[in-house]
């Protein structure tokens, strides 16, 4: 492969621009001169041996910059990051520049053989691990150090030299996704192999949930409609449908992990290897040496970080608990006003006015739970974590204690301290529709409705221009740089876990939980494609194989549920009824219940495989290829040395 690089050339007649770069209005020229001369040098300069162009604004400046690749380059590059495509014998393998001839569709001339999201993250993945060399400053600003092996590209990013980089959408692509995706409404499968063509498999797989566990809902909301209508009080009912609950909510999220291991199998990131992890571009520290790489890069003690999420962090988010839970008294005494109000008048108005504290509540924990992540988003930044998995972990678990606690602490109270469960019911039903209601216009609508308001000033702004400019691309640049950027799926999984929560603590109580989750769920399937397709940046594409740690969540909170529904199985009038004279009896009763479920969720956990088993023996063959493959090499090592 080292061979290859030397037929590079730093350009190519056909550019087709993949990537913008935006620069600081008012960059000083040596400063661009070095780092467009850093990307078009060759791999053995220590450059990125890309395309560049400058995109010559209305303006006449020269601070947004197109960058691309020769078809040659982006192939190496994808054997570089490990891609992995489907051979002509339908296997999938690690795609290798001299073994390409193997691969399907693969030709010569055909510039289709790499997905454009596919070509934009071999592109980032050049520009990101453009290192310093000998170099100890940014050219122009002195302020700015370097060291070697220091990421070029996260040092402009923190010194505000560079603005953004984000990848171009694909015009014509793009209309032919939205028209198949979203543009007309239907029953049917979402396109997730063409949202993984054009997004990549992070966001396919987070749509891929979302559908998913869509259809999964449907069988808690058929059994809930009648439930709720005919059989609010029946016991045997009641038991029946907290037990379907408990055993739903086990299976989803098995038959998810094979689901996901089919589609990331097809999609080739089931069999990435994972790649050393880099620090994190705002870790900071004092220069010192790797262990592991050897190269110089920053250093920060572990005793320092312990320090601050142990004194800091910790009290902080303690702090911003007991907040919420005084928050969550007020409520209840704005609940009991509410009552009393209604006692005294007993008129439609006085009925209306007993949802008016839980509504507001429903506002009030939404704001909070804004606000609170804007914070844990700046102590986890602040503990100063190495790798951005450490500080998206951390990030994850500040965030799901206080949504958890904010969300779900009043219904805990109302059933296990208040034992009110039309006061339950009432609550639950508000807090789910008022959430859900919420988040569709601050996550889609409002958003989308901004950006056209932009999008018409930006288009009249342009047809007032006379210039010989391609307008079209300069049009398209100028709305997607102004164009908001998407932070990732963070925010869409958290959404889907508090739901999760919603429908399996406590449907039992109020089975049209499930109901609304689902027609959420379809108009949230549409909204959100609609702000990936208009309202947002392109993102760049990132491989994964699972839904990381959001499937830890989703099976924590499924246990929690099992010990949830014995407890309000155990509170029932019928339950109590069996015990007259002993209520230890009972105890004992309900928590053994509890245990043999929860024996029976992880027994089934266990016994359900997480891949299939065609694909099991797939990856077992793999495998023993790459065994023999590794022998091979050794035996013809050992006869070349015993030759010498």
């Amino acid at each position: 492969m080292a061979e290859s690089w030397s037929f590079l050339d730093a350009f190519e007649h056909n550019f087709r621009p993949l990537v913008v770069i935006e620069l600081a209005k008012g960059t000083k020229e040596e400063t661009i001169e070095w780092f467009t001369k850093r990307i078009v040098d060759k791999k053995a300069k220590g450059g990125a041996q890309l395309l560049i162009k400058p995109l010559v604004t209305e303006n006449g400046d020269e601070n947004i910059y197109l960058v691309g690749a020769s078809h040659l380059r982006l192939l190496l590059g994808a054997e570089t990051v490990g891609l992995v495509k489907e051979c002509n014998d339908n296997s999938m393998r690690t795609f290798t520049y001299s073994s390409r001839k193997t691969f399907r569709d693969f030709a010569d001339d055909n510039h289709n053989f790499l997905t454009m999201a596919e070509c934009q993250y071999i592109i980032k993945h050049e520009l990101e691990n453009l290192r310093a060399k000998d170099e100890k400053m940014i050219p122009g600003y002195p302020q700015a150090k370097l060291y070697p092996g220091k990421s070029i590209v996260r040092r402009l990013l923190t010194s505000g030299i560079l603005v953004q980089i984000f990848p171009l959408h694909d015009r014509e692509e793009l209309k032919k996704l939205r028209h198949s995706w979203y543009g007309r409404v239907k029953v049917g499968y979402q396109p997730l192999d063409e949202i993984r063509c054009y997004f990549g498999e992070t966001i396919a797989l987070y749509f891929g949930f979302l559908e998913y566990f869509t259809f999964a809902l449907i069988p808690m909301a058929v059994i809930g409609i009648p439930y709720y209508v005919f059989a609010w009080e029946d016991y045997d009912k009641y038991v029946m449908f907290a037990t379907f609950n408990l055993l739903w909510s086990t299976v989803i999220l098995e038959v998810w992990k094979r689901i996901c291991a089919i589609m990331t199998y097809r999609w080739g990131t089931l069999l990435m290897k994972r790649q050393f992890e880099e620090p994190r571009p705002g870790f900071h520290g004092v220069l010192g040496i790797n262990p592991v790489t050897g190269r110089e890069e920053p250093v920060y003690s572990s005793i320092k970080r312990q320090m601050r999420i142990y004194l800091v962090s910790l009290p902080f988010v303690c702090l911003c608990l007991y907040f919420s839970l005084y928050v969550m008294m007020i409520y209840f005494d704005l609940e009991q006003w509410a009552l009393d109000y209604h006692e005294e008048n007993e008129s439609n108005f006085s009925s209306l006015m007993l949802f008016v504290p839980s509504v507001i509540y429903a506002v009030v924990i939404e704001i909070m739970n804004r606000i609170y992540r804007y914070a844990a988003e700046f102590l986890t930044s602040w503990e100063n974590h190495r790798l951005e998995s450490s500080y998206q972990n951390h990030l994850i678990l500040k965030v799901l204690v206080f949504n958890f606690l904010n969300c779900f602490a009043s219904l805990f109270y109302i059933a296990f301290v208040l034992f009110d469960m039309k006061l339950l019911r009432q609550s639950l039903a508000t807090l789910l529709i008022t959430s859900q209601i919420l988040n569709q216009f601050a996550e889609s609508l409002l958003p989308y409705w901004l950006q056209r308001r932009h999008k018409k000033r930006m288009k009249k702004r342009m047809c007032s221009l006379k210039t010989d400019m391609d307008l079209s691309l300069v049009e398209q640049v100028n709305l997607e740089k102004e164009m908001g950027t998407y932070f990732g799926t963070f925010d869409d999984y958290l959404e889907l876990f508090l739901q999760f929560g919603y429908v399996s603590l406590f449907s039992c109580v109020y089975p049209l939980a499930a109901v609304f989750a689902v027609l959420n769920n379809i108009t949230e399937i549409y909204s959100d494609a609609l702000k990936m397709c208009r309202v947002y940046k392109r993102p760049f594409a990132e491989p994964t194989a699972n839904i990381g740690v959001w499937q830890l969540a989703f099976e924590t909170m499924s246990v929690i549920s099992v010990v949830t529904n014995c407890i309000l199985i155990g509170m029932s009038p019928q339950v109590n009824a069996l015990f007259p004279d002993s209520k230890m009896d009972l105890v004992l009763t309900v928590a053994l219940v509890e245990h043999l479920l929860l024996a029976m969720k992880f027994i089934m956990a266990f016994v359900i495989p997480d891949k299939p088993r065609d694909i099991q023996i797939k990856l077992a063959k793999l495998e023993f290829e790459s065994l023999e493959a590794l022998k091979q090499q050794v035996r013809a090592s050992d006869m070349y040395n015993s030759e010498k």
